[in-house]
């Protein structure tokens, strides 16, 4: 089988569990450094899916690689190959399917609850009624065309939408704990007071291992469901 790409777009923000799932089930990928100045491929063809990760810029940002990335999600959909985003990742979707990306009502960092937003949900998590994700944005994605919600949260109602065979998500259930340890360290740097909406880094950091135990039964379900859409 080809590889799966995945693109990195901030040094903290690498695939983390997702590439340990991928690994478990012996499916190959490659890691592009977009960070480190790696430009993205000029299309889809080598690979058997993308995955996009999360990242401090926004996708309305001038930045010379976001165009590429856009066409680059453009030419996986046309060719059949699965897209997978986490936050920045979802929010380069939308936009690339024709979405907008715009500033969400609140911030909205930390662990916070998740529910199923429509009966499609069930495909993509089983009969899951709710779980605990994680967060760390400003910024939320319109619905693009062709694409249906599946989950949502009581800070931001775009979670995740499914687009035949691709899924895009606002949350982040890629996370380990020496990534939550990481980016609790930037914390200041949000200049956000504590809320109903945003934890400080010693409540993120609290019950970690149950926590991430609990939210991998989510991982292995949405990208289990992913990965059967790979182009063989």
């Amino acid at each position: 089988m080809k590889p799966i790409a995945i693109f990195r777009h901030s040094p903290g923000e690498g695939p983390g569990y997702f590439a340990t799932f991928l690994d478990r089930h012996s499916l190959p990928w490659t890691l592009f450094r977009i960070d480190d100045g790696v430009s993205p491929p000029p299309t889809s063809d080598d690979f058997a899916g993308l995955c996009f990760m999360g990242g401090p810029m926004s996708v309305n940002d001038d930045l010379p690689w976001i165009p590429k990335v856009l066409e680059l999600i453009r030419d996986a959909d046309r060719k059949a190959a699965p897209v997978i985003g986490h936050c920045l990742g979802g929010q380069l979707m939308s936009k690339a399917f024709g979405g907008t990306v715009t500033r969400n009502p609140v911030k909205e960092i930390g662990w916070g609850r998740v529910v199923p937003a429509s009966p499609d949900a069930t495909d993509w998590i089983g009969t899951i009624d709710d779980f605990d994700a994680f967060h760390w944005h400003g910024e939320t994605f319109s619905l693009p065309a062709g694409a249906t919600r599946i989950l949502k949260s009581a800070w931001c109602d775009n979670q995740a939408f499914v687009r035949g065979p691709h899924l895009g998500m606002q949350c982040h259930v890629e996370m380990t704990e020496t990534m939550i340890a990481s980016w609790a360290r930037q914390w200041d740097a949000e200049k956000v007071a504590a809320s109903a909406s945003v934890q400080t880094p010693e409540a993120m950091q609290q019950d970690m291992a149950p926590r991430i135990a609990a939210m991998r039964e989510v991982s292995d379900r949405l990208y289990t469901r992913w990965i059967a859409g790979l182009k063989r």
